[in-house]
């Protein structure tokens, strides 16, 4: 098996095992690998436009909000938005700031007809530490990967 087979196992692996309701849950330095690796796979980035304007973008990511900001009501048009920009036979890695945006994200996706939705888990920032701050457990920004600020 080559490396994307390899990668694509172990996310369904931790899917079966922590019985995740999408595809497959991959760390973000699986998840970069993966968009490197497989044409055609999109990361799709559902934060918030404050969120990327103030903390950062990954380069190349689409982005659509789940939550609007300030009022954090749900983006209805989310699906129609994912429809215009990522075809429902491709690859989609959901990310947000911790993975929990992102985990809802994958299971309307798939609901929507996208079979190979997956999570990023620990997102962008990561979990909060014992002093209440992100990027200093796990994320996509503490894993060292691509990301520009405004």
């Amino acid at each position: 098996m080559g490396r994307l087979s390899d990668l694509l196992a172990l996310a369904q692996e931790r899917t079966l095992e922590l019985e995740l309701p999408y595809k497959g849950a991959l760390t973000p330095r699986e998840a970069y690998e993966v968009v490197q690796l497989a044409p055609g796979a999109k990361l799709v980035d559902v934060r918030t436009r404050a969120e990327l304007d103030w903390v950062g973008r990954i380069p190349g990511a689409i982005e659509i909000e789940w939550l609007h900001y300030p009022s954090n009501a749900l983006n209805e048009h989310f699906i129609p938005q994912l429809r215009q920009q990522v075809n429902p036979q491709s690859l989609v890695l959901f990310i947000c700031r911790s993975g929990v945006r992102s985990y809802a994200a994958a299971i309307a996706a798939i609901g929507a007809g996208y079979e190979s939705s997956y999570n990023v888990l620990e997102g962008f920032e990561g979990d909060k530490d014992s002093s209440g701050q992100r990027n200093n457990l796990g994320g996509w920004r503490y894993a060292g990967l691509p990301w520009t600020q405004s």
